[in-house]
């Protein structure tokens, strides 16, 4: 999916923070939408939340927990990628994101969404998502993936770029959620409370 303009004005990670009840993963917020929402067309993406620095310092090491705190050292510094899997209109399917750092792969953020995935769609994905696991995985669901194909792949897929035009969805999606300053930039130190920030941005932008 395609990345935003980076937020100016960063505030560093050492900071005084607040301490956020987590309402991610396995909380009350996320168990409570787990059922809300359909469609007939699906959409997976991912977006880049920027963390700290405009950009990466030579021999800069990790610090401690920021691996397991979905953060990863990427082009634009140490940044966050946010997975969504939504509908036609651009809904967040069941409220299902997901975290990872910005160095990651894009197949391998994805996979854990496509659990949440209902029979009988289309779903559009960009070319980070190419991967004969990732089309496997969508297939079993009972749907059908409509994805470009990379330029290395020797035998091309089905692709409809007419129909892939309904990705824009998930852009509209990103661009909703950058609206909230605290999403567009992280402040939260924890994954599970900036998990928790972006499921509350969601479902107060889509859900009330």
């Amino acid at each position: 999916m395609p990345v935003g303009g980076r937020a100016g004005g960063l505030r560093s990670a050492q900071d005084a923070l607040q301490p956020v009840r987590p309402v991610g993963g396995e909380g009350y917020l996320d168990r409570h939408l787990q059922g809300s929402g359909g469609c007939r067309r699906a959409s997976l993406g991912r977006d880049d939340r920027q963390f700290r620095r405009p950009r990466t310092p030579l021999r800069q090491r990790w610090k401690r927990g920021e691996r397991s705190q979905a953060i990863g050292r990427s082009r634009g510094g140490r940044t966050t990628k946010i997975h969504a899997l939504t509908d036609q209109f651009g809904r967040p399917l069941r409220l299902h994101l997901h975290l990872t750092g910005g160095n990651a792969s894009d197949c391998r953020g994805g996979e854990p969404l496509l659990e949440a995935l209902p029979a009988e769609v289309l779903v559009h994905a960009d070319k980070g998502y190419d991967t004969d696991r990732v089309r496997q995985i969508i297939e079993n669901q009972g749907a059908a993936p409509n994805i470009p194909p990379k330029a290395n792949r020797r035998w091309k897929n089905c692709f409809s770029p007419f129909l892939y035009r309904d990705r824009n969805a998930i852009e509209r999606m990103f661009g909703r959620l950058k609206d909230f300053r605290r999403i567009a930039t992280r402040y939260d130190r924890l994954a599970v409370n900036f998990l928790a920030a972006v499921q509350i941005a969601a479902f107060v932008s889509y859900w009330l």
